[in-house]
């Protein structure tokens, strides 16, 4: 595990090198978490063939108010968070890694603000595993969304009730990303807590192996 800098912001760069990479797994973590935190999920995730990059957020969180708060009330840790996700895409493409190589994971907070970013950047992404969390704001901003997932599989979980992430919002969130051509699966666990769970794992694993890129030998 190595730390890098980029911009003003630090990364853990775990897994294969990136000149080795057939892609990369980005893992955001929630609020009052760090990068290596969720970067120990990797162990439960078929992440072999993955340069794996963990962002850490300044004092453990991205935004300083809830998800649901409006987003001037988030700003500008909001806009430099983004900015900073925005920042990995570039430098990875730098190195050609575009994004239908890049796959996205988050939870809680990093879960939001993963889903936030990809919905605001709608491109052909790899994949996009978010664990507890939905779209930003009072209400949805749907003018600040563009572009075409080009059927990017997204898996969204979540329980019912959680403290943090109502229902209603990752509904919300599940139809809008919709809209913008993701191919879209959500599960609601009855009771779950503000955790993850094996099922959800599962589900992660399916996306992260679905476009495993094979070599052919001739």
């Amino acid at each position: 595990m190595n730390t890098i800098d980029l911009g003003s912001r630090r990364l853990l760069l775990a897994g294969k090198p990136l000149p080795e990479a057939e892609q990369v797994l980005v893992l955001i973590h929630g609020r009052g978490s760090s990068n290596d935190e969720i970067l120990s999920l990797s162990q439960y995730l078929y992440v072999d063939d993955f340069a794996l990059l963990a962002p850490q957020a300044p004092n453990g969180s991205w935004y300083p108010q809830s998800f649901l708060a409006p987003p001037l009330q988030n700003e500008p840790w909001l806009s430099s968070a983004l900015d900073f996700l925005g920042e990995i895409i570039l430098d990875l493409s730098k190195v050609g890694i575009h994004s239908e190589r890049i796959y996205w994971l988050g939870f809680s907070q990093g879960a939001c603000l993963t889903l936030e970013f990809a919905a605001r950047n709608a491109q052909k992404y790899g994949g996009i595993i978010a664990l507890t969390g939905g779209l930003i704001g009072d209400k949805l901003y749907v003018e600040r969304y563009q572009g075409d997932f080009k059927q990017t599989k997204i898996f969204i979980g979540t329980s019912e009730p959680d403290p943090h992430v109502p229902t209603y919002r990752v509904l919300e969130s599940v139809e809008f990303l919709k809209k913008l051509n993701a191919d879209v699966t959500l599960k609601v666990y009855p009771n779950l807590g503000h955790t993850t769970n094996e099922d959800e794992i599962r589900e992660a694993n399916a996306i992260l192996s679905a476009n495993k890129l094979f070599t052919s030998a001739e």
